[in-house]
C-alpha cells in the first residue's frame, strides 16, 4: 500500500493522473496567421466559427494569450525550443542560423523520452540550422487515427493553412460573406477592395472552422476524445495589412482554447468547462506546459512559465514580443504588454511601419490601401503608417483603443505606466538575453569568425555586452544633442555595438562629423548608415559614393544597403546604374531570395516599365 501511495504522489507531482486513466494524449491544433478578433467566441459578431465556439464552451478559453513573434518562423522557433527566438538569434524571418543543439533540446525530444509517440503534420518552419526539422518527430505524415490509437500516449500536432496570409490573395469578388457588413479597423481606408478582402478572410476563417470540426469528429470516431486534451490556437496574429509582422495588439493576441476531458479534471484551470481564463499566457509558456502536464522532464533552458496543471507556476505580469527582419524588409522593435497596456520600442524609428514588402503587396487590400494614400483619400491615421515612424516609443490602451492608433507616450496621466513598461522591457531583454541589437549580417560574420552560434556569442560579454549595448541604444535613440560628444566617441570603440549605435545616434541628430568619421568603418552596416547620413546632411556626393562602392563590391550588408536606397527616396535614383549591374550568386540569393526581391523593389520604383525577374511567392 505504501508503494502505491508513493507512486500516486510521484505521478501527481509530475502532473499526470495515476490509475486507469493513464497519461493524457494531446492533440494540438494550430492555425496560421489569424488573431483572436476573427473568432465568434472572442466577440466578433460577423464571424462564423461554430466549431471553435463550441470547443470554447466545452473547454477553457484563454482571454490573454499572446505570440512572442508576429510571424511564423520566429514564432515556431520559440515554440519548438521553449526559448525566445530573439534569445537564440533565430528571430529574423527565414534565417536558418545554427543553435547549440547539444544545449537546447527540442520539446518533442523530452516527450519521446517520456514514452510519447510524437507527430507533426505538416508545418514545422523552425528557423534554425544544424538539425533536420523532422528528426525530433516520430511521424510527420497525415495522422492515421488507428495508428495513434495503437501508440498511446501520443502528442500530435496538426496545422491548418486555411487562414494563412496567402489565402487572402487572389479573387475577392465572389465571397460568401457580405463585404458591406464587415467592420473595418480605423487605420484601414473604407474602400471597396478593402471590404472585399475582409469578407474573403472571413470565408477563410469559416473554412478553418469546418476543417477543425472534421478532425474533432475523427478523434471522436476513433474513441480517443475521452483521454485526449485538445489545444487550439493560431501561430500568431494577422492577417490583413498592419497586423501580421507588426507588434500591435491584433498582431500578437491569439485565440487559445483547451478542452480537457473529465478524467483529467485535476488539470482544469477553473471549476468547470466553459470558463474564460483571465491568465496572461505567452507562447513561450506552451512547450514547458506540455512537458509538465505529461510528466516529462522540463529542462532548465526553457524560458516560459507552466500555466496548467499541478506544476503551474506564478502568472507573469508581462508578455514580451519582438520583431526583426521580415522577408526583404528591415525593422527592429520590441514590445511588452500586460492585460491592458501595450508598449512598443522602435529601434529603427527612421523607417516606415508599412514598407513595400513583396509578399504582402500581393494582397488586394494592401494595394487598395496604397492607392488611397497616394490618391489623398486616406485619413491622417491611415496615411502616417507609410511615413517614417518618428516615434521611438508607442504606448496603447488595449481596452479603450484596440486598433492601437492613439499613442499615449506623451500623456501625463500615463507617465507612470510608461516608466513601468520601459523598465520591464529592459528587465526582460536582460533576462532572456536579447541577441537582436546588432545587425543580422554582423552576427553572421561573427559566427563564422568564431566558429560558434549567435546564441552562444550573445552570452559572451567580450563579444556582446548586452547591458552596455542597451545603454548605447538608449543614448542613440534619445536624440539629445548633448549626447553628441559621447556618440562620436562611441564611433572609435573596438566594440561593434558601440559603433553601430553611435552612428545611429549621429544619424538621428544629422551630425555630419559623425558620418564622415564612420564612412570608412570596418563594419559595412556602420558604413552604410554613415553614407545615408552624409546624403541627408548635405555631403551627398561622398555618401552616394560610399553606397555605390558597397553595392559594387557586393557587400555582405547588401540587403541593408538596398533598403537604405529605398528609404532615401529620390536620392536613391542616382544609384540605379550600380544596382542594375548587381549580380547575385547562390551564396547571396539564398532560399527565399530576399536580396533579389529587394533589388526588384528598388528598380520597380525608379525604372519605369521594369519587370521583376523573380516570382513573388514566399
Amino acid at each position: 500500500m505504501k508503494k502505491l501511495v508513493l507512486l500516486s504522489a510521484l505521478l501527481g507531482s509530475l502532473g499526470v493522473c495515476a490509475g486507469p486513466s493513464g497519461r493524457p494524449n494531446i492533440l494540438w491544433l494550430t492555425s496560421e496567421d489569424n488573431s483572436a478578433e476573427w473568432l465568434g467566441c472572442y466577440g466578433n459578431p460577423y464571424a462564423e466559427t461554430p466549431v471553435l465556439d463550441k470547443l470554447a464552451g466545452e473547454g477553457f478559453q484563454y482571454l490573454h494569450a499572446y505570440a512572442n513573434a508576429p510571424v511564423c518562423a520566429p514564432s515556431r522557433s520559440t515554440w519548438i525550443t521553449g526559448v525566445m527566438a530573439v534569445s537564440m538569434g533565430t528571430h529574423p524571418m527565414r534565417s536558418f542560423y545554427r543553435i547549440p543543439h547539444d544545449k537546447i533540446r527540442l520539446y518533442p525530444d523530452f516527450l519521446n523520452d517520456r514514452g510519447y509517440h510524437t507527430g507533426n503534420f505538416k508545418k514545422m518552419d523552425y528557423n534554425f540550422g544544424g538539425r533536420d526539422n523532422k528528426e525530433c518527430w516520430d511521424d510527420t505524415d497525415q495522422p492515421d487515427w488507428k495508428n495513434l490509437k495503437n501508440n498511446q500516449p501520443f502528442f500530435q500536432v496538426i496545422n491548418f493553412g486555411q487562414t494563412h496570409e496567402s489565402q487572402a490573395f487572389g479573387d475577392i469578388e465572389h465571397t460568401r460573406h457580405d463585404p458591406a457588413k464587415t467592420i473595418l479597423a480605423t487605420y484601414h481606408p473604407d474602400v471597396p477592395d478593402m471590404r472585399k478582402n475582409y469578407a474573403l478572410y472571413y470565408d477563410c476563417v469559416n473554412r478553418l472552422d469546418t476543417e477543425i470540426g472534421k478532425v474533432l469528429q475523427k478523434l471522436e470516431e476513433a474513441g480517443l476524445a475521452d483521454n485526449t486534451i485538445v489545444v487550439y490556437n493560431s501561430d500568431h496574429g494577422g492577417v490583413l495589412p498592419r497586423s501580421k509582422r507588426f507588434l500591435f495588439q491584433n498582431s500578437l493576441h491569439c485565440p487559445l482554447i483547451i478542452r480537457i476531458p473529465d478524467r483529467y479534471k485535476s488539470l482544469w484551470p477553473a471549476e468547470k468547462p466553459g470558463a474564460k481564463i483571465d491568465r496572461l499566457v505567452s507562447f513561450v509558456d506552451m512547450p514547458k506546459t506540455w512537458l509538465s502536464i505529461t510528466g516529462s522532464e522540463v529542462p532548465g533552458h526553457m524560458q516560459g512559465s507552466v500555466f496548467l496543471g499541478p506544476g503551474t507556476e506564478p502568472e507573469q505580469e508581462f508578455h514580451l514580443a519582438f520583431r526583426g527582419r521580415m522577408d526583404d524588409r528591415l525593422d527592429n522593435a520590441r514590445a511588452v504588454c500586460d492585460k491592458r497596456f501595450l508598449y512598443i520600442r522602435n529601434y529603427m524609428p527612421y523607417v516606415p511601419w508599412m514598407q513595400k514588402l513583396t509578399y504582402l503587396w500581393n494582397m488586394k487590400a494592401t494595394q487598395a490601401w496604397v492607392a488611397a494614400v497616394e490618391g489623398g483619400s486616406a485619413s491622417g491615421v491611415q496615411s502616417r503608417l507609410f511615413a517614417p515612424k518618428g516615434w521611438t516609443e508607442e504606448l496603447y490602451d488595449m481596452e479603450k483603443d484596440p486598433d492601437n492608433v492613439n499613442n499615449l507616450v506623451d500623456s501625463p496621466e500615463h507617465r507612470e505606466v510608461l516608466v513601468r513598461m520601459r523598465r520591464e522591457l529592459r528587465r526582460q531583454q536582460l533576462r532572456i538575453v536579447d541577441a537582436g541589437l546588432i545587425p543580422e549580417s554582423e552576427w553572421i560574420r561573427l559566427a563564422e569568425r568564431h566558429n560558434s552560434t549567435i546564441c552562444e556569442m550573445a552570452r559572451n560579454p567580450a563579444i556582446y555586452d548586452l547591458a552596455a549595448v542597451l545603454d548605447a541604444a538608449d543614448r542613440a535613440l534619445a536624440e539629445d544633442p548633448s549626447n553628441l560628444p559621447r556618440l562620436r566617441q562611441m564611433l572609435e570603440s573596438p566594440q561593434l555595438g558601440d559603433r553601430y549605435w553611435g552612428i545611429v545616434g549621429c544619424f538621428l541628430l544629422n551630425d555630419t562629423e559623425g558620418g564622415l568619421k564612420a564612412a570608412t568603418d570596418e563594419s559595412h552596416e556602420v558604413r552604410a548608415m554613415a553614407a545615408w547620413l552624409l546624403v541627408r546632411a548635405g555631403e551627398k556626393e561622398k555618401g552616394l559614393a560610399c553606397l555605390a562602392e558597397l553595392i559594387e563590391q557586393r557587400s555582405y550588408a547588401i540587403l541593408t544597403v538596398l533598403n537604405i536606397v529605398d528609404w532615401m527616396g529620390e536620392d536613391g535614383r542616382l544609384l540605379v546604374p550600380a544596382i542594375q549591374a548587381l549580380e547575385f550568386n547562390e551564396k547571396w540569393a539564398k532560399q527565399y531570395k530576399y536580396e533579389i526581391r529587394m533589388r526588384d523593389i528598388v528598380l520597380t520604383r525608379f525604372c519605369e516599365g521594369y519587370t521583376p525577374a523573380e516570382g513573388t511567392g514566399e
